[in-house]
């Protein structure tokens, strides 16, 4: 009797959009989103790229709903007992650590079109803009305050994820080993000309010794002294 050939072991479980977007996620963080494309997930779900396009639309929303997927565990937490900068704080981190492990999301947001009520941080900006207003900023400048905390989350967060991927793509040694790289930048720094790089010279030793994510928090807790200081004296404004 003839053998059978053996074909390709098909998907158990039924297909849904979680899936895919979780499918995706993991694509994503194996080979980047350059390399998301709807033939190689397929592949991965044991499916045909039709029934994919049956849950999404294209790769950009499969690309924001992958995003979402990331961010939205730093969502969960319930902000009850806690002050709005203690609030503003774990949420921050969380975004950063987010960011952190999954490096493509930076470089991914900044590449999607603006579709208006569809940003996949509209929910952290939501959530920041509810904490400042328990800070009690004047309503006129809570678009500022809540930008700017959410322009420096993203910022920070998404340079220090592409910095990341350039040390993980770099085959030197010496740039690969994080306290090499920054001991090296060290050294750079306080050789340069002291007449025209004295700042950089001087703080050539907190570079060298920085702790990223200490440095982020950091961060925050200056904004967050600006608004609140300016809240006090009455000079927050637009």
């Amino acid at each position: 009797m003839a053998s059978r050939k053996s074909r390709p072991e098909r998907r158990q479980e039924p297909l849904s959009r979680e899936r895919i977007v979780a499918a995706a996620v993991e694509l994503l963080d194996t080979v980047g989103e350059g390399g998301l494309t709807f033939r190689a997930l397929a592949e991965r779900l044991a499916t045909g790229p039709g029934a994919i396009y049956w849950h999404v639309t294209g790769k950009n929303e499969l690309l924001a709903a992958a995003i979402d997927a990331v961010i939205a565990p730093t969502l969960a937490g319930d902000d009850t007992g806690t002050t709005p900068q203690e609030a503003i704080r774990s949420l921050a981190l969380g975004v950063f650590d987010a960011i952190d492990a999954h490096p493509w999301v930076g470089t991914t947001l900044a590449q999607l079109p603006r579709t208006p009520g569809k940003s996949p941080m509209l929910r952290v900006f939501e959530r920041i803009g509810r904490q400042v207003q328990a800070l009690r900023v004047p309503e006129a400048a809570q678009f500022t305050a809540a930008s700017a905390l959410l322009s420096y989350i993203l910022g920070v967060a998404g340079q220090n994820a592409a910095n990341t991927r350039a040390a993980q793509a770099n085959t030197d040694p010496a740039n690969t080993d994080r306290a090499a790289f920054l001991d090296a930048v060290a050294t750079a720094w306080r050789e340069l000309d002291p007449d025209q790089y004295r700042f950089t010279r001087d703080v050539a030793g907190q570079l060298r010794e920085h702790d990223d994510r200490a440095e982020f928090v950091a961060g925050i807790d200056l904004i967050l002294a600006g608004i609140t200081a300016g809240r006090a004296d009455g000079r927050t404004r637009p």
